[in-house]
């Protein structure tokens, strides 16, 4: 990869797992967070040094309650958020 990015979750709306993707263009310590509408994180996915690549993870919500959530990456030189609903 030639870059930093965060894709949208698929699918979304999900129920009950859904996958989140990224990229990295070279190696990084890395967090990727899940956060409810509240701000309160419900759940940290990953925590690390990643070698530069394509990731994919998946956030299962099974006992989670519907609504809105978000999901972060940052690292040392990028920080990106997106949105995703859980519908149960």
């Amino acid at each position: 990869p030639d870059r930093f990015y965060l894709f949208q979750n698929y699918p979304n709306p999900f129920n009950p797992s859904t996958k989140i993707k990224f990229t990295l263009p070279s190696e990084a310590n890395v967090s990727l967070k899940i956060f409810d509408v509240t701000g309160k994180q419900v759940t940290e996915l990953v925590n690390g040094i990643l070698l530069a690549g394509i990731y994919e993870y998946t956030f299962d919500a099974l006992k989670l309650s519907s609504g809105i959530y978000f999901y972060r990456i940052e690292s040392k030189d990028f920080t990106m958020v997106k949105k995703m609903m859980l519908v149960k």
